[in-house]
């Protein structure tokens, strides 16, 4: 069983199980929820996790929160199932389409 992950649009999942497509938009990054939506494809499925056997994640360019959540959700899967992600056992790193937005600490 192979699994697709993308979640690089901060406000759209796509999951993918062998050749079933699921998407799932919502309003607000805040909203987005990859792992959940996630389990409850495999549910509808049926599918227990030791079914899964290969893993792929789109590591992006994409939003910061929405690619760093599905590519850590690829990379644990893949290390606690001891299966490939994106064909090889070394974790996926995210690649961003800009750098994050983090304000700087004002000297005091």
């Amino acid at each position: 069983m192979r699994i697709y992950i993308d979640s690089t649009d901060n406000t759209k999942a796509v999951i993918r199980i062998d050749d079933r497509e699921y998407t799932r938009n919502v309003e607000s990054p805040r909203d987005q929820d990859v792992l959940g939506f996630l389990v409850h494809c495999l549910e509808e499925r049926n599918i227990k996790p030791e079914d899964i056997d290969e893993i792929e994640v789109n590591p992006g360019p994409g939003s910061f929160t929405g690619t760093r959540v599905g590519v850590a959700i690829a990379n644990v899967l893949g290390f606690a199932l001891d299966i490939k992600v994106n064909g090889s056992m070394t974790p996926v790193e995210p690649i961003y389409s800009s750098p994050p937005s983090i304000t700087k600490k004002k000297d005091t």
